[in-house]
């Protein structure tokens, strides 16, 4: 086998063999049926009363006496919501969300996303965020003060106080709101509670100690999650749980690995930090005030199924007459990149943009997602932006390609002398080497400079899936005709002939999808098939028919795949025909395509040895 065959068989198999067990130990996650509307939905959109049932509620902080650890789950206490309390709540309505905060604790736990359905249908429900105790899957932000010396748990707000509003009014952009409690020994809080117009909220705790005695005592603010997230993909390719940047470093906690509530770390910051949620396309995260002293904890409580995470800011001591403030902010809502960016650029949220998940390439996810963002807004439809995407990596990498191509051009005119030197040498492996290394030498052929263009392609290929798998942009994105996500598979199938035979294609993911294929993946089978035509065809019979299946094997195997990445590849694939044969043709080598075509329907003969027999029955 010559070097050029070895180096190429290896690259392929190599790229064939990853994206198999990809695929096979990690398939792409079956679409959900949200035809049935949540009951929390009619509350989010309409903004009316909900109910705190009986129901753990996260664990707050305990003693803020200094020294003490007041992240600990075993300093705190448990804190229950009241059975069948019908606590008053504040509507919220801004451009891009819709729900309510409970005065039961002034907590932020009615959230949906406006802009984002569950489905493409456009009359399926709005995507939910969060949702109160008592609902299916209770996910909350609440905020408080830990107790310090000579306070008790009761006479700092926690999760159940049940707070003042000040006036009447919804929480928008332009109207923030003001919550009040009285704790009735001397201390009064205040919580302003305000939104911007995408997703961020500013929680600001303020205490006042009207009293005579020197108070002591710390704000926090808490994100809880009772059990797993229902659309869970637990895909490896994506990070969802817990997530967190501490004085610059990134920390990604899956629900499998959270610490248990009994023996956890709590992490002191000395510059910035930030904590939260995040699932695929969502998320919800603390960011408090960037100040030293600050303590992050993220942790379990497995007897109640609570996933928390706490920032709790330095314990403040007030003298008589003495006003302490401290303010949090909270981001709820979708991983857009252009407005994490600006948090991150503008409102100086460190390292913001790495709560997407840009995995072990983000030196290649990081610009080639924003190359396609702009090309995205530049065209306007993420499906073409795809395809000029491919058409700037190409140029990027033709100067690479045109070596690998006149090297090819020029194998392809060796060949007869190729098949000459493998007839005299026969079964002799080593003679067979040293002549094909003489012949190259003396026409001055590089067999391997082929394979490094594949090589290239492999890391730019796992990167772009990355990049339309993770990335929300992609989400419901649609190109042309039948294909209205790019971010799924393609929905057409021969099962129905692409929907010209009266009944439905089979649902993704279901064996019949796999074997009855739509269109993008069949244009990617005939597009590799048809570069391959271009190639030098191997001299081993085995090696002949690996390469023969290897464009329809890559067509099944792929077809479950996004749609965005088919189309790449096929672009991919089509660009670089063009390329090949362009250039081949300035060599002086013209590629008879359509000849190799028509060959390989022809009958092949069953092997060279048969081949012979007819000249020895002749000659008798």
């Amino acid at each position: 086998m010559d070097d050029q065959n070895k180096n190429l068989i290896l690259a392929t198999a190599l790229s064939f063999v990853v994206i198999l067990l990809w695929f096979v130990l990690f398939p792409p996650p079956e679409a959900t049926d949200t035809a049935d509307t949540t009951t929390q939905e009619t509350t989010q959109q309409t903004g009316q009363q909900g109910t705190d049932t009986a129901g753990d509620v996260a664990v707050a902080p305990g003693s803020a006496d200094p020294g003490t650890d007041t992240g600990s789950a075993t300093a705190a206490a448990t804190e229950e919501a009241p059975a069948e309390d019908e606590a008053p709540r504040v509507r919220i309505d801004t451009p891009e969300l819709l729900g309510s905060i409970s005065l039961r604790g002034g907590r932020i736990d009615q959230l949906a996303l406006k802009d984002y359905r569950e489905t493409l249908d456009p009359d399926s429900d709005i995507v939910t965020l969060l949702s109160p105790v008592g609902s299916e899957n209770p996910y909350y932000a609440l905020f408080g003060w830990a107790p310090g010396s000579g306070l008790s748990r009761d006479e700092v707000p926690g999760a159940n106080t049940l707070w003042e509003l000040e006036g009447d009014g919804t929480l928008t952009p332009d109207s923030p709101i003001v919550l009040t409690w009285d704790n009735g020994a001397g201390l009064t809080f205040r919580r302003e509670m305000s939104v911007d117009d995408k997703y961020m909220f500013t929680v600001t705790q303020s205490v006042e100690n009207t009293g005579d005695d020197t108070r002591s005592l710390a704000p926090y603010g808490i994100l809880a999650r009772h059990g797993t997230p229902p659309d869970l993909k637990n895909f490896f390719i994506l990070h969802e749980g817990g997530i967190r940047i501490v004085d610059g470093e990134l920390t990604e906690i899956d629900y499998d690995d959270f610490e248990p509530a009994s023996n956890h770390e709590t992490l002191a910051v000395e510059e910035a930090a930030w904590t939260g949620f995040t699932d695929h396309y969502w998320m919800t995260t603390l960011i408090p005030e960037q100040r030293a002293g600050t303590k992050i904890s993220t942790f379990r409580d497995g007897r109640r199924d609570i996933y928390q995470t706490t920032a709790r800011h330095p314990t403040v001591t007030l003298a008589a007459g003495e006003t302490a403030t401290s303010a949090t902010r909270v981001f709820a809502g979708a991983k857009e990149w252009a407005t994490i960016r600006e948090y991150q650029n503008e409102q100086d949220v460190p390292k913001f943009l790495d709560s997407i998940d840009w995995g072990w390439f983000f030196f290649l996810t990081k610009p080639i997602f924003a190359v396609l963002h702009w090309l995205n807004a530049m065209i306007g439809n993420m499906g073409w932006a795809i395809i000029a995407l491919t058409l700037i990596i190409k140029a990027l990498l033709l100067p690479l390609a045109y070596k690998s191509y006149v090297s090819m051009a020029k194998m392809k005119e060796l060949q007869p002398q190729m098949e000459k030197i493998k007839e005299s040498a026969g079964d002799d492996r080593q003679k067979l080497q040293q002549e094909m290394m003489a012949l190259y030498k003396k026409e001055k052929v590089n067999p391997a400079s082929g394979c490094l263009p594949i090589l290239l392609q492999i890391p730019i290929f796992f990167s772009l899936y990355k990049v339309i798998f993770v990335t929300l942009e992609l989400r419901h994105a649609p190109w042309i005709g039948w294909i209205r996500d790019l971010s799924a598979p393609d929905p057409s199938s021969l099962y129905n002939l692409w929907g010209l035979l009266p009944w439905a294609a089979p649902e993704p993911g279901s064996i019949l999808a796999l074997i009855f294929i739509g269109i993008l993946p069949l244009g990617l089978g005939v597009s590799m098939w048809l570069q391959q035509k271009l190639n030098p065809a191997p001299t081993d019979p085995t090696q002949q028919m690996i390469f023969a299946w290897m464009p329809w094997v890559f067509m099944f195997m792929l077809g479950s795949f996004a749609s965005g990445l088919v189309l790449y590849w096929i672009a991919n694939n089509t660009i670089t025909f063009a390329q090949q044969y362009l250039i081949m043709r300035s060599q002086g080598y013209k590629p008879d395509v359509f000849g190799n075509i028509k060959s390989s329907f022809k009958k092949k003969p069953k092997a060279s040895e048969d081949a012979k027999k007819p000249k020895k029955s002749g000659g008798k």
